[in-house]
């Protein structure tokens, strides 16, 4: 296991776990994880020279957890990760790396603060700039307004998503990261009308993949159990406001080096299936941009596959460190 330390930020104080030395590489996990989602990459980032270093986001896991929803909007989340990099390495820029929401906050940490970051790779989340229109509107089009369940809609109100994910968190979590790994089969994740729950329809894959052992799921239950999900929730709640703190960047472009690994089975790299090369769409936007699809490969990029991460990871560290 890595040391942990709590980091003040300020506003919150943050668990990082963080192991070896050298050049910083800052992890930023999605929902539902914890530093823990980054296990496989601590081991070859060491032996490379890097200091590999993993937030608990603001709301998981042991770090602070604000009960206001606007504590979880982007803007406080960058502030987390610059305050953060800014104790670990303060003389150097240190390189990100993000998964799922981590992914947005760390290309937008790029994006708003180029001087603090010398680099950028992200999991799972493409960047396509700065967004013309909230995701809420986006999402309310193409799944709300036409009767359709979208889990995000789900997550808007208060309390309802809180009270089902907590009921059994390990329930939730097993039928929540199986349904879009790339070991589930197609249909797994239900066409359901809107006004549906998240695990109305939902499966149990009974044997788990081997990807996530019995082990690992006990230390996220463990977290999730400890921590509760208004923190995590509370990010799908923020679309608004991070629309509103992003416009005035709509002109500038993510300029460091940059690597983009997503999955084919992922929804999130194909934007639910409304993108047919994830890659292209970035380009635009991070000229420097260096892309990879792993082919049947899941949401869970960093953990179904940790293997083919890590080595394009340190090859592309080798060549911008």
């Amino acid at each position: 296991m890595p040391e942990f330390r709590m980091i003040d930020t300020g506003p919150v104080r943050l668990r990082v776990a963080i192991e070896g030395a050298g050049p910083l590489v800052l992890m930023v996990h999605g929902f539902p994880e914890s530093w823990y989602s980054w296990r496989h990459q601590f081991s070859p980032l060491v032996q490379a020279g890097f200091t590999a270093a993993a937030i608990d986001v603001r709301g998981y896991g042991g770090s602070d957890r604000p009960d206001e929803v606007l504590a979880y909007a982007m803007e406080q989340l960058i502030a987390d990760i610059a305050a953060v990099a800014g104790v670990l390495q303060p003389d150097a820029p240190a390189i990100l790396l993000g998964h799922d929401w981590g992914a947005p906050q760390v290309w937008n940490s790029a994006l708003t603060l180029p001087d603090r970051f010398a680099a950028v790779a992200a999991l799972s989340v493409p960047y396509a700039g700065v967004p013309a229109r909230p995701f809420t509107e986006t999402f309310r089009r193409a799944f709300t307004e036409k009767g359709r369940f979208f889990y995000q809609e789900w997550f808007q109100a208060v309390g309802p998503a809180e009270a089902e994910a907590e009921g059994d968190v390990r329930d939730f979590l097993r039928k929540f990261c199986y349904a879009i790994s790339g070991d589930a089969p197609p249909g797994t994740w239900p066409n359901k009308p809107a006004g549906a729950s998240m695990l109305q329809d939902m499966i149990d894959p009974g044997e788990f993949p081997a990807w996530l052992t019995p082990e690992d799921l006990d230390y996220y239950v463990a977290e999730f159990e400890a921590s509760g999900f208004f923190g995590p929730i509370s990010r799908y709640r923020n679309h608004e406001r991070d629309w509103e703190w992003l416009q005035p960047y709509r002109e500038r472009r993510i300029e460091q080096p940059a690597l983009f690994i997503g999955g084919t089975k992922d929804p999130a790299t194909t934007l639910f299936g409304a993108v047919e090369d994830p890659i292209a769409l970035m380009r635009p936007h991070v000229p420097l941009v260096e892309g990879h699809l792993l082919d049947g490969c899941g949401h869970w990029t960093q953990q179904e596959r940790p293997d083919e991460v890590n080595r394009l990871l340190l090859d592309w560290l080798e060549r911008v460190a």
